[in-house]
């Protein structure tokens, strides 16, 4: 008898062990898929850049229509479905008026609607006007004294919009200490996904570029998770590295400065690995409207 007994309960345990065995495999295995799912997916904005939305309009330059610019860029975006939408400064014309960022806002609503509008801060802002009208913008706003700072965390990557207003309508740009030790911090204590860094103000030497730039940069380059460095500025649309790290320069929505560049917006999508950019011109030099620089981030 007890060997009859004995029997049965060993079939029961080894079914009940294997059940366990099989489903623990299963789980394991869709739990890696699932992590596979994440690294592998996208994450989809519109970068653009040096907007100079006005309030009236009517006003011109270089026989470009800033206003009607961006009324007819939003659209182009909304087809787009991305899902949000970063702006890397100089929102407002030229002195950051109050007015000048109701036309911002209004012009945006079809997209803020739909979709998170993150918006930096370039020399052409005024960051007490800007916060009259956009009282709690979106993105995690930093603790950072007397500067807009942005973090977007998605699963396998991460953005951080910087603040380089120096002074309104002034050329220069400058992060400033408190800000880089923040952002030394920042990276320091994060963990090691792909991040993706947004400043107004181009990296050169220039009096009027950003004054800090060489701190920054060796502040980022031994953070080999910092991929790459958009910045806008220049109203160009042009590509560099330092040290393997990308530098793109957003064209402008408002105006070109020279006929040869783009007046437009990018379509991006980030992977952990790089990044497909493409290009919507819609005046100005438009000969690379529509096509895709495709970017591999540094190990």
């Amino acid at each position: 008898m007890p060997g009859i007994l004995y029997q049965p309960s060993s079939r029961r345990r080894f079914v009940f062990t294997a059940a366990k065995a099989f489903a623990g495999a299963f789980l394991i295995r869709e739990l890696n898929l699932i992590g596979e799912e994440v690294a592998q997916k996208s994450v989809h904005f519109a970068l653009l850049s040096d907007t100079h939305i006005p309030a009236d309009p009517k006003n011109e330059y270089r026989g470009f229509f800033p206003w009607e610019n961006l009324k007819k860029a939003v659209p182009q975006v909304a087809d787009a479905r991305p899902e949000g939408v970063i702006i890397d400064g100089d929102a407002a014309r030229l002195t950051g008026e109050t007015a000048d960022y109701e036309a911002v806002k209004q012009l945006l609503a079809p997209l803020a609607e739909r979709m998170p509008v993150f918006i930096g801060l370039g020399n052409h802002d005024d960051r007490e006007n800007f916060f009259k009208v956009f009282e709690n913008p979106p993105g995690t706003r930093q603790k950072i004294s007397g500067k807009h700072v942005l973090v977007i965390e998605r699963p396998s990557l991460r953005f951080v919009i910087l603040d380089s207003l120096l002074y309104t309508n002034k050329v220069a740009g400058l992060l400033g200490k408190s800000q880089r030790e923040w952002l030394g911090r920042f990276l320091g204590d994060s963990d090691g996904r792909p991040t993706i860094l947004f400043v107004h103000h181009t990296l050169g030497d220039g009096d009027g570029e950003l004054l800090d730039v060489q701190r920054l940069f060796e502040l980022v380059r031994p953070q080999r998770k910092v991929k790459a460095i958009f910045y806008g500025h220049s109203h160009k649309y042009a590509f560099s590295q330092d040290d393997g790290i990308h530098l793109i320069n957003i064209p402008a929505v408002g105006y070109n400065f020279s006929d040869e560049e783009p007046v437009g917006w990018v379509d991006a999508f980030f992977t952990p690995q790089g990044a497909d950019l493409k290009l919507n011109a819609f005046g100005g030099n438009r000969a690379g409207d529509g096509k895709t620089k495709s970017l591999t981030w540094r190990s």
